[in-house]
């Protein structure tokens, strides 16, 4: 139980919710990492802010080996999500993404780097921070391999960013393209350039803008399917209500079942007009007899 005010309000946002924040990631060195892992880690912090954790420090760990300390950094920081880069004889230039699920390494994917172009050595004009980018995957294997999937639904985690209820034309001004090729994946990045077009469509241009990352896959540790199903379960609160007396043909046509109660058309309320009303000799034909007349007074 929390002793302090501080501590309470510090539980209530680790609570779980029925919309969850947005996903931060931790960005960590390895023990080993060398000049070119780091500033892969620092361009990545860069896109990624302000939902994300840089550790400037190196820390000795291996992630496929023993996990313990990325789960201790994890709940520590709230992150669910982790880039790490090492470098050593074996495996150079090494980057490893994940993810975790109740503070546990859900599936990991190591990755290797072969050619990177750094934010510093683009001279373009840069989107701003927090700017939400638009993701491009393109390259059958995204569909067909099952590792190749995996690693679509990781990048898409990791660089999504926040859920936004509308969206403004001006606003859509980064892009982040993957392409699997070959057995590599290309990652590339652009700023989108609004032009004049005569007209009230703007024509679009894309501007590289750095990072740009050459990768191959290296090892994978995928979680098995229950324990990723479990994963994607929803609170019963999210799902849509069922409505009733709604159904659906085969061509998508809604029909809808309407129950009413019999209705009395002797009863219905008609426009009130001269002409409509009823004489005195209908009203007594319809009571049964005849209307009394008055009296002639003497």
């Amino acid at each position: 139980k929390p002793k302090t005010k501080r501590a309470k309000r510090f539980l209530e946002k680790r609570e779980p919710k029925l919309k969850e924040n947005t996903k931060n990631a931790m960005l960590i060195k390895g023990g080993n990492a060398n000049l070119t892992v780091t500033e892969v880690l620092k361009d990545i912090y860069a896109v990624k802010k302000p939902f994300a954790v840089l550790y400037k420090k190196k820390n000795i760990t291996r992630p496929f080996e023993d996990q313990t300390s990325l789960e201790f950094f994890s709940k520590k920081s709230d992150c669910s999500l982790f880039l790490f880069g090492s470098h050593n004889k074996k495996r150079p230039n090494n980057l490893i993404i994940g993810r975790m699920f109740d503070y546990r390494v859900l599936d990991m994917i190591e990755l290797g780097i072969e050619k990177f172009v750094s934010l510093k050595d683009v001279k373009n004009s840069k989107c701003p921070e927090g700017t939400k980018p638009m993701l491009i995957f393109a390259g059958d294997m995204f569909d067909v391999n099952e590792e190749y999937r995996r690693l679509k639904s990781l990048l898409i985690d990791f660089f999504r960013g926040p859920t936004v209820p509308s969206i403004r034309l001006a606003g859509l001004e980064y892009v982040l393209h993957f392409t699997a090729v070959d057995g590599k994946i290309y990652m590339r990045s652009y700023k989108v350039l609004l032009k004049k077009s005569g007209c009230k469509i703007p024509r679009i241009e894309l501007e590289e803008m750095g990072p740009s990352l050459d990768l191959v896959m290296r090892r994978t540790h995928l979680a098995s399917d229950d324990l990723y199903k479990l994963s994607l379960k929803q609170p019963k609160a999210l799902k849509p209500k069922k409505k009733k007396n709604i159904s659906h043909d085969a061509f998508g046509t809604t029909y809808g079942r309407i129950h009413m109660q019999k209705q009395d058309l002797g009863k219905l309320q008609t426009r009130k007009m001269k002409g409509l009303k009823k004489r005195p000799a209908e009203k007594s034909a319809e009571d049964g007899g005849v209307s009394p007349k008055k009296s002639k007074s003497a």
